[in-house]
């Protein structure tokens, strides 16, 4: 066989070298449209808008959508929003704002900002939106081997006397996740019992049986207040820090956000003295956050952990959190999100799922179609049906 002359490999070796260095230098044609599913997450201190076209949404169909979220704003807290407060849910323990704002709105496709409506960087209190942070901070848990297994019993782990009677001793991660420990005592004052109505306003239940562990559903906060008390035994940090360092920061959320405990929540953790936050706003206090920033926790979910190539929360927590399951009367719940498996919301995915609120206070999250929307204070409606009737493509 005749050698190759050496010219002609020199030559070869160039025009192989410069397809190289073009092929990293050259630029994507710029086609108007979004990267792939899942590619754009918002930096900091700025978040990309598209169109709606841009997106495979219908203009006029979104425009409608959101002027009738505009028709929904709550009455609640509106004229009076301590006599709400207290008529609704009893004695507060933690600080309650004046007043709340308008309804407001923010809606994401593909990790773009499509759509927001009334003021979506105001700081006010979520309510039981905060549940589904502690459903997060619980994956990190996992995550990081401070828990073994989500079947574990919690008294394995917290030896500070509340789970030391034999009914509580039985009570897992899982049974506090579902709501459905059956917890027996009293946190920061407020029976699990929810009996009285100075102490739980309209909310208070009649006296029942107490069920096994595991076995019955009830939304019942004090007994996540216990769940949110014996995750900070663990991490041994107050959780605002925890979901900060781990979650709020690398997702680039502002700085403005706050959890908050109840006056008579401070506990001693190896000698400190630290402040234990509620999973809601029930009795004051609770998780205060605006709307833009709820939207980045709510893409963080969107995919599946995953930020900007970071995996901050583990994809199996995510798809075990948002998987039906645990007592016959749990109807459609996951590990403290609200989920859409039997349908009950008309005109969006079955896979799509929502941490909720009073007030309301809504994060929506549809997988399918990469769409977030986050509601603040309405009255309710088909909304997130609407938005999703607009997606073309």
């Amino acid at each position: 066989m005749r050698a190759v002359p050496r010219w002609i490999v020199l030559y070869l070796s160039a025009l192989v070298a410069v397809a190289s260095i073009s092929a990293q230098v050259a630029e994507p044609p710029a086609t108007g449209r979004p990267p792939a599913h899942g590619a754009y997450v918002p930096a900091k201190d700025r978040w990309e808008t598209r169109a709606p076209a841009d997106v495979g949404m219908d203009a006029a169909l979104l425009t409608q959508a959101i002027e009738y979220a505009k028709t929904r704003d709550t009455n609640w807290g509106k004229t009076d929003y301590m006599a709400d407060q207290i008529r609704t849910f009893g004695r507060p323990l933690g600080k309650v704002p004046p007043s709340h704002g308008p309804t407001n709105g923010v809606i994401l496709r593909h990790g773009y900002l499509v759509a927001e409506f009334g003021d979506t960087s105001v700081v006010e209190p979520t309510y039981s939106v905060a549940k589904s942070y502690l459903s997060t901070i619980l994956g990190l848990t996992i995550d990081r081997g401070m828990i073994r297994s989500i079947k574990d019993p919690v008294g394995e782990y917290v030896r500070d006397g509340g789970y030391d009677s034999p009914h509580n001793a039985r009570i897992t991660w899982e049974d506090h996740a579902r709501q459905a420990s059956e917890w027996e005592g009293t946190m920061f004052g407020k029976p699990s019992t929810f009996i009285g109505a100075e102490e739980f306003g309209n909310g208070e239940m009649k006296r029942r049986e107490i069920r096994d562990p595991g076995t019955y559903y009830e939304y019942n906060d004090v007994r996540v207040n216990r769940f949110s008390l014996s995750l900070l035994r663990l991490w041994k940090r107050p959780l605002p820090d925890v979901l900060k360092t781990e979650i709020m920061d690398p997702i680039g959320a502002s700085d403005t956000w706050r959890w908050l405990g109840y006056d008579n929540a401070d506990v001693e953790v190896d000698g400190k003295t630290m402040r234990s936050v509620p999973g809601g706003t029930r009795w004051g206090a609770g998780l205060w956050m605006s709307s833009r920033d709820h939207a980045r926790f709510g893409l963080l979910m969107s995919r599946m952990g995953n930020w900007n190539g970071r995996q901050l929360v583990s994809a199996s927590w995510i798809k075990q959190a948002t998987a039906r399951g645990g007592p016959a009367n749990s109807n459609d719940y996951g590990y403290l999100w609200w989920l859409n498996t039997k349908a009950g919301t008309k005109g969006v995915p079955a896979s799509s799922y929502t941490a909720q609120g009073n007030g309301s206070n809504t994060i929506f999250i549809d997988p399918e179609q990469d769409l977030v929307i986050v509601w603040r204070w309405h009255a309710g409606g088909d909304f997130f049906a609407r938005v999703v009737a607009s997606i073309k493509s």
